[in-house]
């Protein structure tokens, strides 16, 4: 016998995949509710019926399943990775997204499985290989983390010995161009502050030529239409590209409203900040998938040197 688990926002669905996966001969074993993710079916169907001639295959149970890799002493490589996203608060359509994108491969290994799940539904840019074709704007709410953000980035130029610029439009946050400026010191980096698009279009053609420029800009209100147009009067002053910083352990639903607001002004990567403390990064998923964005670096730790982790695309199985 095996049994498989369906994870869906309703039971009405969690049915549908039962049949659609084990057929109308599979058995009810377990349901219950998920708080805040909906309903967990555990059914189970015997192994002749699910890989005989009726299903196919051979009668003796050797032919190719979506389910082969499945092993039948150990828990499910699938429900393991089920489990974990509900316990990450990953949201019901994303975790849904995720098990289907993996649910053919041929995998004994959770994390190997995981890593697939998140390789097929995500797409990954980093940073790391430290070319900027266009300047950087690290956009994001207030208190996300885009100030020490841009002193990871400044540092890491440093010690590559690339030529960076530097520029802060956080003019008006009390210490915000302080801490910048405390950063920029020790790097022995020029930092230039504006104030409006006009002269940050003019700072822009004084750093022009070198290989790496940064901008800071102040937290912005994604509910705040005045606000968010601020933002994109400044983006539409030269050809800069924004990055999304939004830290881990927000609530999922209002990740995805924040990222889909800043996706309007013309974000496209996702820099997540404060992986370690938070304990739970369902809402980045939901963030990046909702409002369609790719993951560059992440923030790891509030050191500056060695402070950003690349965000590479997962190693699939082969």
């Amino acid at each position: 016998m095996r049994l498989k688990s369906f994870h869906a926002p309703t039971m009405q669905e969690a049915m549908r995949l039962v049949r659609e996966v084990l057929g109308d001969d599979a058995i009810i074993v377990a349901s219950r509710e998920e708080e805040g993710v909906g309903v967990r079916v555990t059914a189970a169907i015997e192994e002749e019926e699910l890989f005989g001639a009726g299903a196919g295959g051979p009668a003796n149970g050797t032919a190719a399943s979506p389910l082969s890799f499945i092993d039948p002493v150990g828990p499910d490589p699938l429900d393991q990775v089920s489990e974990a996203l509900i316990r990450h608060g990953v949201p019901p359509d994303v975790n849904q997204a995720m098990m289907e994108s993996i649910e053919t491969l041929d995998v004994r290994d959770p994390l190997m499985a995981l890593s697939a799940a998140l390789d097929s539904v995500f797409a990954f840019q980093p940073l790391s290989d430290g070319r900027f074709p266009r300047p950087v704007m690290l956009v994001g709410p207030p208190g996300a983390g885009k100030t020490l953000t841009v002193a990871k980035l400044c540092t890491r130029a440093a010690l590559a010995k690339k030529p960076i610029g530097v520029i802060s439009t956080d003019t008006d946050r009390a210490g915000g161009i302080e801490q910048l400026q405390a950063f920029t010191r020790v790097l022995k980096l020029r930092l230039i502050t504006v104030e409006d698009p006009m002269a940050l279009a003019d700072a822009l053609l004084v750093q022009k030529g070198m290989e790496q420029v940064l901008v800071d800009s102040a937290g912005r209100n994604p509910y705040s239409a005045a606000e968010m147009k601020e933002l994109r009067d400044l983006l539409v002053a030269a050809d800069i590209e924004p990055i999304l910083v939004l830290p881990a352990g927000m609530d999922a639903v209002e990740a995805v409203e924040t990222a889909l607001a800043f996706r309007q002004v013309g974000a496209k990567r996702l820099l997540p900040t404060r992986l370690d403390m938070a304990r739970r990064l369902g809402s980045l998923l939901a963030a990046a998938h909702g409002a369609g964005l790719a993951f560059a670096d992440a923030g790891t730790t509030t050191k500056v040197a060695g402070g950003l982790t690349p965000s590479p695309p997962p190693r699939s199985p082969s």
